[in-house]
């Protein structure tokens, strides 16, 4: 799935974002703050996930975006 950074904060507000993944979130948008195009947040106990994430259309991850 993708996500723009301008909806990051209302999905913290609302819970969809909450726990442990609000610090990874806010890490990738000061990526993208600091000139990185896109982030991808993906679980790396799946096997073989960053080549899931990267060669596949589908991705098994989330982009966030500006």
């Amino acid at each position: 799935s993708t996500i723009r950074k301008d909806e990051v904060e209302d999905l913290i507000e609302s819970k969809v974002i909450s726990g442990g993944m609000i610090p990874k979130v806010r890490c990738c948008m000061s990526a993208l703050d600091n000139g990185v195009a896109k982030t991808h947040i993906i679980d790396g106990r799946q096997e073989h996930a960053i080549l899931l994430e990267i060669f596949t259309h589908e991705g098994i991850g989330t982009e966030i975006v500006k």
